[in-house]
């Protein structure tokens, strides 16, 4: 019988591959400033159109950032990566214009 040791096959002997704790940390700093933003304007802002207005970007931009980070998207195709914004801004725009439509409900009664 042949010997069916535990070897890996993708590295060489003795190469260790580098961490990528640099990167993590990195990823783990920008996010946790995005969101200690995000706090500082929940608690120093009135209620109203600015305070949602920066939260929806805030939001849109941290799912951005984490899609990008931990889905490797930014290492993609820009092809496909116009193929996935480009049906979520549809929605995004969809979405608003059907509140915005059918808020006028109200106004004609």
């Amino acid at each position: 019988m042949s010997d069916h040791s535990s070897h890996h096959h993708d590295t060489e002997p003795g190469v260790i591959a580098e961490p990528q704790t640099k990167a993590i940390w990195r990823t783990f700093v920008i996010l946790s400033v995005l969101t200690a933003f995000e706090f500082l304007i929940a608690f120093t802002l009135h209620h109203g159109f600015l305070k949602t207005s920066i939260f929806v970007l805030m939001t849109i931009v941290k799912a951005f950032y984490i899609v990008g980070e931990f889905m490797h998207l930014k290492h993609e195709v820009k092809s496909l990566i116009w193929a996935i914004i480009l049906p979520c801004i549809f929605v995004v725009w969809l979405l608003l214009a059907l509140l915005m439509e059918g808020g006028f409900i109200f106004i004609a009664r």
